[in-house]
């Protein structure tokens, strides 16, 4: 192997869990740089990869490069430093402000969750242990470092990092680390051409080898043929002429900002009644804050009008009194609740509720990875396991698609095509199995750029495929 090499610890084969480990040889010795450090999601066999022994020592990692603040990319951090990493975290101001909030809720939940399993005896263990604690994350957060937008950070070692827009949710990059070797593109997540709120994606410069995002690899997002957001309009009404009322499990970072300005335009337009809109999600709020505060700062597009929601009538639900009262309203009502695939948080407990009774509606407002609750909804479950019990799915199941902000087939191989210089070598990541190989065979056609998908565990030359450029 070269002088510096990229290892996929995480993110590959697989769309959770991103983790991407490059090694640079210096006079100094080894270099180990780790760009995401996101948290192994949904079925039983990835989640229990965030116990297993990191490959490395992480007390030898120097710095950890974070694309943008989901779960997926950041959710890994405390367990990191839980375990010896003391480096340096790196990201954009409104990333490292977002995943404050992503980080502090995962520990209470965890804790919480775990002390829910040993009151009640769900544990297959004698005693539930959560990944990690508000303690450990309370460690991690002086390790981080703001960096801003298209100003390469110096890291040493002949080693720079450079962030750009991704446009997938507030403060999100791409990153392209250049080292005296070779440099490596990271794609992030990436947004599509255009999105309700955030600013368009940019296009960095390119790098020798890439790492492209394929969540949606293997698909097309369809223009609606009439008004937008009709399948989730179409749901409400239905739901209030029966007397129901209407769950949407929302990612709290970036999708309860979307689905509240399209709820507002909805009751401008007259397309739904003006219902009460229930935001059940402490981290939401403390999100669309963040939101509202860097729209002052010019991050938001115009079209977002400082999310101001006009037309709603929005109420805050922050304590777990109020969420409980949710369940005796009396009248038709909409519920937004992370998380967005079901996996945990407040949402569990509104679905126990409502899933059993037909007058309600559940509408699905992303991705739902394979092994979520989510999934298994979107799939046509006809029960689901919560809390160790199994609960009857009678309720309406709705999926708005055209929420997501994640960019398609088409906007991914645009975006890559941009790039200049081309790369040498791409690496699908980031996606299942039918989205890895389909992007692959794309990018590999229409650009003529050499592209595969990743596989868990990889190791990648860096040095030698810089060499190959000529």
């Amino acid at each position: 192997m070269g002088a510096t090499t990229l290892m996929f610890l995480g993110g590959a084969g697989t769309v959770t869990g991103s983790k991407y480990l490059v090694e640079v040889d210096t006079d100094a010795g080894l270099r180990r740089i780790l760009v995401d450090a996101g948290m192994f999601q949904g079925v039983k066999r990835l989640r229990l990869l965030n116990w297993s022994d990191f490959p490395v020592p992480p007390s030898s990692i120097t710095d950890v490069l974070v694309t943008h603040a989901h779960m997926d990319h950041t959710g890994y951090l405390p367990r990191l430093v839980k375990n010896g990493f003391s480096g340096s975290i790196w990201g954009t101001d409104a990333t490292l402000a977002l995943a404050e909030i992503v980080l502090r809720d995962s520990a209470f939940l965890q804790e919480r969750d775990a002390d829910f399993a040993n009151a009640h005896g769900f544990s297959r263990h004698a005693v539930a242990q959560p990944l990690y604690r508000i303690g450990d994350v309370e460690r991690t957060l002086p390790l981080m470092r703001s960096v801003e937008f298209d100003r390469p950070l110096d890291l040493g070692d002949g080693v720079e990092a450079t962030w750009t827009r991704a446009g997938h949710i507030l403060g999100s990059a791409s990153i392209r680390v250049a080292t005296p070797d070779g440099a490596i593109l990271f794609s992030g997540d990436l947004g599509r051409a255009s999105h309700p709120v955030l600013r368009p994606r940019e296009v960095p410069e390119g790098a020798d080898v890439l790492l492209i995002e394929s969540t949606y690899g293997d698909r097309e997002h369809m223009d609606p043929e009439g008004p937008a957001h009709e399948a989730f309009a179409s749901a409400i009404n239905e739901a209030v002429s029966s007397g129901g009322s209407v769950l949407v499990p929302a990612f709290a970072v970036d999708r309860t900002e979307v689905v509240l300005l399209a709820l507002d335009e909805m009751v401008a337009e007259g397309r739904i009644p003006s219902l009460p809109v229930y935001v059940d999600s402490p981290m939401a709020l403390a999100s669309l804050s963040i939101y509202r505060a860097r729209g002052q700062a010019g991050e938001l597009n115009p079209q977002a009008r400082g999310l101001t929601m006009p037309h709603l009538e929005v109420h805050e639900v922050r304590g777990v009194e109020e969420s409980k009262a949710l369940n005796s309203l009396g009248r038709s009502a909409i519920i937004i609740s992370a998380s967005g695939m079901a996996t945990g948080g407040r949402v569990l407990h509104h679905l126990e509720r409502m899933l059993p009774d037909p007058r309600h509606c559940v509408v699905l407002t992303g991705y739902q990875a394979v092994g979520t609750r989510g999934r298994a909804l979107a799939d046509g479950a006809t029960s689901l396991r919560m809390h160790g019990m199994e609960v009857a799915v009678r309720a309406r199941i709705v999926r708005d698609e055209e929420f997501s902000v994640h960019g398609d087939g088409s906007d991914l191989t645009q975006w890559a095509a941009a790039l200049e210089p081309r790369p040498s070598r791409v690496f699908c990541v980031h996606g299942e199995e039918s989205a890895l190989a389909a992007l692959a065979g794309r990018l590999s056609k229409e650009l003529g750029v050499e592209s595969v998908a990743a596989e868990p565990g990889q190791r990648v030359d860096v040095g030698a495929i810089s060499a190959s450029r000529g």
